[in-house]
């Protein structure tokens, strides 16, 4: 498996392809909520199988966002992948400790990379969700 930064159309697709997937698809979450003004200035990237999209995510200043495997790699650490290059991009860039939303259910995937839940259960897109930190340098 490999990850990009989505520098291109075809990549951009591809990363906008595989949340549509997970979260307009899957999780029945409204587009406009999926898609905002941070895409535009945030860093997205996108994992290849061969050269299938299977897995994307997006960094926008320390924040962690729109991490999304398709079902079929789920378990195959795609994710970890993900995080671990979204991680190594934001060291390279001086970041220092990363924040995410992480929807309820998935917490303990992030504990395992380290991260640390904090605050209340909030809701997002009528999901609920709990801020998680991990600091990285």
């Amino acid at each position: 498996m490999e990850i990009v930064i989505a520098e291109d159309k075809k990549a951009l697709l591809d990363h906008f392809y595989v949340r549509g997937a997970v979260f307009i698809v899957e999780q029945e979450i409204d587009w406009s909520l999926e898609f905002d003004d941070w895409d535009y200035d945030a860093t997205l990237f996108v994992l290849y199988d061969d050269s299938s999209p299977v897995g994307a995510a997006r960094l926008y200043k320390n924040k962690v966002g729109r991490v999304a495997v398709l079902r079929s790699h789920r378990h195959k650490k795609a994710g970890t992948l993900l995080m671990q290059a979204v991680e190594e991009h934001a060291r390279k860039k001086g970041i220092k400790t990363l924040e995410l939303g992480a929807q309820t259910y998935i917490i303990p995937f992030y504990e395992s990379l380290g991260y640390v839940a904090y605050g209340e259960i909030f809701l997002d897109a009528d999901i609920e969700h709990r801020m998680m930190k991990k600091d990285i340098l």
